[in-house]
């Protein structure tokens, strides 16, 4: 490839690519059903060089252009969330990590072979004990003559027995069952035999058929200049890492929500009911103007992480802004997903569909790389120690303060004038940080605003935003609370209360 091609030559090579690979040699509806896909499927999709995106141009990349990556992503979740997804684990939690924080000598071995598609990379850091639970992790790693001898279990790693190379992530062992609070990560090189992680099992997972997942057993060694090497600390690192990540999650949520809007729009066009079709009825058009805001608002996002989330940027304290674009763009992409099945009827209900399937496969997104509970709770967190540090008790006097709110906040001036309090339940927390997540992102759609991104857009989507926050604060102003009752099936039976 030559890298100095036209960037929008560029993708056109790779959207023909997509279209030869899942229109005309195979159906893509059939490839979606099957686990993993064809070694000819890929050949095709992989001449297009979509990875040389994220490398460096002294490697022989086309820079590492976030606005690149993020359109490569776009590009093939507008075809297959899991092509995207797959994209999205190599660029964001390999070579990006790998272009940052590697040996200059591992660099020049390593990153030439994904220009012309014929490696894969991966992370690994969750444990069967250790989900988010990150920095309890128990693989370790101990020094030795020739390098480090890392030794541990890792699941749900996406491309599990797929991927060419890893990132393993590992804390020093300090002997006496004595583990470093810090963590460190080392590339492993499955050619090599010292170096090659033994796949124990794959897991069934539930959509997303395309990637493999399973448990893997870590037992390996791997040379000096293998081991990454942070600016300050390996968590510093670690955040900086999974934060760059999540704020990729954008590029995949555009082209899939795309879909979902395009699918939706051109069946409610073609879809006859009594004398017109169904554009006409109230609640279909408001059902598309969400997917429709769900489009705003993830470009917005595409547009903010491109100026910020580039591997120049140290991302290890951009917590607020990396969780408000991963935990938002992922339940826009679910509600994008059901409201298209939606106004699909009984075609939408199958796995075959587009948004049948798109539901399936964009859920597991509102989990992993943190859960978006957590998320959001994380994000609320976040936003009342800066009040507290303020000494600030009103909401919106924060807000309408606040760097990444002061715009959008006044907006919404009505529904943020009150005092979230002290002691808040989880559940309120959530509700906080949902608000929190959608003023950060409806500014990125404002400041988008202001370069030319159509008014009628973000009118619409404002008023849907509206709506939403409207709700999360009545939610927050409710007293009282649903408690859980663990032994409920006493004096619960329904058939003993029927008097027939």
């Amino acid at each position: 490839m030559d890298r100095n091609n036209d960037f929008n030559e560029f993708i056109s090579t790779f959207k023909k690519a997509l279209k030869k690979a899942f229109h005309e040699q195979h159906d893509i509806n059939e490839l979606s059903l099957a686990r993993g896909l064809p070694p000819e499927v890929w050949t095709v999709i992989m001449q297009a060089s979509p990875l040389s995106v994220a490398i460096p141009n002294e490697y022989g990349g086309r820079g590492a252009i976030v606005k690149e990556c993020l359109s490569v992503l776009s590009t093939a979740s507008y075809e297959s969330l899991p092509l995207s997804l797959t994209f999205g684990i190599n660029i964001a939690l390999f070579l990006e990590p790998l272009a940052k924080y590697g040996d200059a000598a591992l660099k020049q071995e390593v990153l030439p072979g994904f220009i012309g598609g014929h490696h894969m990379g991966g992370l690994m850091i969750t444990e069967p004990e250790f989900g988010s639970d990150a920095l309890n992790m128990k693989t370790s790693y101990r020094l030795t003559d020739d390098g480090y001898a890392i030794k541990g279990h890792k699941h749900w790693q996406g491309l599990t027995g797929q991927a060419d190379y890893w990132l393993v992530a590992a804390r020093k062992d300090l002997g006496n069952g004595e583990l470093a609070r810090d963590v460190d990560f080392f590339m492993t090189n499955n050619a090599v035999a010292r170096q090659h992680i033994e796949v124990e099992s794959i897991y069934s997972n539930l959509g997303l058929y395309m990637i493999p997942y399973g448990l893997n057993k870590i037992d390996v060694e791997v040379p000096h200049n293998h081991r990454l090497q942070p600016e300050s600390t390996g968590i510093k690192m670690m955040l900086d890492i999974l934060h760059r990540s999540r704020m990729q999650f954008p590029g995949m949520g555009m082209g899939f929500i795309k879909r979902m809007l395009d699918e939706a729009l051109y069946h409610c066009t073609n879809r006859v009911v009594g004398t017109g079709n169904l554009l006409m009825l109230d609640s279909v058009q408001f059902q598309l103007s969400r997917i429709q805001t769900a489009y705003t608002l993830c470009s917005g996002m595409c547009a903010r992480s491109s100026e910020i989330s580039g591997i120049a940027h140290n991302l290890a304290l951009e917590g607020l802004e990396a969780n408000s674009m991963k935990a938002l763009v992922t339940d826009l992409m679910q509600e994008s997903a059901q409201l298209c099945l939606q106004v699909s009827g009984a075609n939408g209900y199958r796995i075959s569909h587009i948004a049948g399937r798109g539901i399936v496969d964009s859920r597991p997104f509102q989990i992993f790389e943190g859960s978006n509970e957590m998320l959001y709770t994380q994000i609320a967190e976040m936003m009342l120690k800066q009040l507290k540090k303020q000494k600030e008790a009103n909401l919106y006097a924060f807000l309408s303060g606040f760097d990444r709110t002061k715009h959008s906040a006044p907006l919404f001036s009505e529904y943020l004038e009150f005092e979230p309090g002290a002691n808040i339940p989880q559940r309120k927390l959530v509700d906080l940080g949902k608000i929190a997540a959608r003023l950060i992102c409806v500014q990125y759609v404002l400041e988008l605003a202001e370069q030319g991104f159509r008014k009628d857009l973000v009118n619409s989507c404002l008023f849907n935003m509206k709506m939403d926050i409207a709700h999360l604060t009545s939610n927050y102003s409710l007293n009282g609370r649903a408690d859980l009752i663990p032994e409920y099936s006493d004096e619960s039976n329904w058939v003993e209360f029927s008097t027939q």
